[in-house]
């Protein structure tokens, strides 16, 4: 989401817990493999790790415990903020929540990050499908405890999923649309049984969300605002914290699940520390003094020509780049479509048209970056080239709701000639601005009423006024009243929430095997009018909408992908996005304090999971 969304907030440590495999059969949802107990999920094809094995190929076993990660938080999700919190309820929309609250809760199952699409059991055993594939019935293991010691059991999960889909998170709630019932079958037997029109996949996500205590709950109200921590049953707990400056979270020393054997080189770090500050640039100089000691670089032109201080030149302090996670990302600035002047697809092209990307990689960027073209950049999910025939077939009954450019090679964002006012790209922007029916009056478009045409990007941070500041200067060329307004973070949420923007930069970030309902939530129409969805640009469209649904029916991964270069094709048509720029690689600081394994997973990039304190390294720099 996700960092975002968000999205990115599926990363979290809770998603790397794993169980023992237990000897039952592998299993795919592509395939008819029902009745039976099961160790894990893959939407398609067989788990990689067999029933056997010792521990995650990606982590180092013999990592030591202790030591304190003081960290600047890369990707976060529901309602946390990376630069202030008021609340400690990370699980519903109101309040600011501090990153990382999720890594307090167990989970029924979690990823493994080099799988694209493999969960596995922690607080289920082991799941039974039923014969219709609708019913899953999770056998928990009687060892799962809370942190004050009361067992964690069938009454807590069918608790959590029903208070979720009445009173979480839209991220959440929504994501639960077609659960019809949770049914307790026992202290350590649950079913959740769904209606039918969920995809085959949905479940991978679902088994996903923490688990909450029913017992906490029946004195505490989920729906507020609070400073009090949940109690929780992850291998964190919250520790100390100064609301809005700082927050600590203590690993739990008699973790219930802390000798399963795939834990081995998990959550090492004694203390999982993270400051607040509303800038970046503070953020940066408290690196520079070793306050902070592990950041992800996001600004490169701070990557490029700041990192010349006293850490890094003695070599206390490190540079290194870590290829980017496989899974498709998109960043890009939001039009709200749900504004009347950005109602005109040719409207929204036209802006588009007047952000220079060459220009500004040059000048800003020194060249760092490469364009986005795909809403699912990174990933096999991009659309290349001409459709395919599968694509076609998709096609091809939407054809009267599209626009001919569908059919043909995938639609790519201009190339500037670098002079930050490319002639040809806004001569193109005036006359798609006339033909949406703007009028030129003087220097300025109207309507037809006669009202000036203003649009207001709407920032949380002023870092990112110098990148918009050409792409503001060319849309006044054209007669656009374009202006930048920051404010502070929690204004900046509330109205990301209540959709009361007209353009916003963003972040998406998806799962290595997307779902429907992943997908939809960002892109389908009846996600539009709820406040808080991830649908931030309005988007209403059946084309989109029906082939969303497509990806309910694919039974292997070939086929979701054919699904997803179609749906490529189709939201780029739509303009609803203005795609920004992507790196190969995360671009990692750190005091050279640390250890961490030689294999990074493909598809994440946890550190506060997998790295460690190296003790004598840490001595060395003075941080002994």
């Amino acid at each position: 989401m996700t960092l975002t969304r968000r999205q990115f907030g599926r990363l979290s440590l809770t998603s790397l817990l794993l169980g023992t495999a237990a000897s039952w059969p592998s299993f795919s949802l592509a395939e008819n493999e029902t009745g039976k107990p099961l160790r894990g999920l893959s939407a398609f094809g067989g788990l990689k790790y067999p029933t056997d094995f010792s521990h995650l190929d990606y982590v180092n076993v013999d990592a030591p415990k202790g030591g304190t990660l003081n960290f600047g938080v890369p990707n976060w999700s529901y309602n946390q903020n990376v630069q202030t919190f008021d609340t400690l309820n990370s699980f519903v929309l109101k309040g600011s929540a501090p990153p990382r609250m999720e890594i307090c809760f167990d989970s029924l199952m979690v990823r493994a990050f080099d799988e694209p699409s493999a969960v596995y059991g922690l607080l289920a055993e082991s799941v039974i499908l039923s014969n219709d594939r609708n019913s899953f019935t999770f056998n928990l293991r009687k060892e799962a405890r809370f942190h004050d010691g009361t067992a964690l059991t069938a009454d807590d999960v069918a608790f959590t999923y029903l208070l979720f889909k009445e009173d979480g998170h839209p991220d959440i709630s929504l994501m639960l649309n077609n659960l019809d019932s949770a049914k307790v079958n026992g202290p350590h037997s649950v079913t959740l049984s769904f209606n039918g029109k969920q995809s085959a996949q949905a479940i991978l996500a679902i088994v996903l969300l923490p688990i909450l205590s029913k017992a906490f709950y029946d004195t505490n109200d989920f729906k507020k605002t609070t400073m009090k921590p949940a109690l929780g049953s992850g291998p964190y707990q919250v520790g100390k914290l100064n609301a809005g400056s700082y927050i600590e979270y203590n690993r739990v020393s008699d973790y219930w699940a802390k000798d399963l054997a795939i834990n081995k080189g998990h959550y090492n770090f004694d203390v999982l520390r993270i400051e607040f500050y509303r800038e970046s640039q503070a953020s940066f100089e408290a690196f520079k003094k070793g306050e902070i000691t592990f950041r992800e670089e996001f600004t490169s032109k701070r990557w490029a020509t700041e990192y010349n201080f006293s850490a890094v030149t003695s070599g206390k302090a490190k540079q290194h780049l870590f290829d980017a996670d496989k899974r498709a990302s998109m960043q890009g600035t939001v039009c709200n479509m749900r504004r009347n002047k950005f109602s005109d697809p040719r409207t929204r092209e036209a802006i588009g048209l007047c952000f220079d990307f060459e220009w500004t990689n040059a000048n800003l960027f020194y060249n760092a970056y490469s364009r986005n073209q795909s809403y699912f950049q990174g990933s096999d999910f991009m659309a290349i080239g001409e459709p395919s025939k599968e694509q076609l077939a998709l096609l091809e009954p939407l054809r009267d709701q599209l626009p001919k450019e569908v059919f043909g090679p995938a639609l790519q964002q201009p190339i500037s000639n670098g002079s930050g006012r490319d002639r040809a790209m806004l001569k193109r922007a005036n006359e798609l601005f006339i033909e949406a029916g703007w009028v030129r009056k003087g220097r300025q478009l109207v309507d037809a009423n006669g009202r000036p045409f203003k649009i207001e990007f709407l920032l949380r941070s002023p870092s990112f006024e110098r990148i918009l500041g050409s792409f503001v200067t060319n849309l006044k060329l054209v007669g656009v009243d374009a202006g930048i307004r920051v404010v502070d973070p929690s204004q900046y949420q509330k109205r990301l929430e209540e959709f009361d923007f007209d353009l916003t930069v963003r972040a998406l970030g998806y799962t290595a095997t997307p779902t429907g309902e992943d997908i939809e939530q960002i892109f389908g129409s009846k996600y539009a009018s709820i406040s808080g969805s991830q649908n931030l640009s309005g988007l209403k469209s059946p084309a989109v909408d029906a082939l969303i649904s497509k990806m309910n029916d694919v039974t292997d991964r070939k086929q979701l992908t054919e699904v997803m270069r179609a749906l490529d094709r189709v939201l780029r048509s739509t303009h609803s996005w203005i795609p920004n720029w992507h790196s190969a690689n995360h671009r990692i600081a750190y005091w050279d304090m640390f250890g961490f394994p030689e294999t990074k997973p493909e598809y994440a990039f946890p550190i506060e999971a997998l790295w460690w304190v190296d003790k004598e390294k840490a001595k060395a720099i003075g941080k002994g």
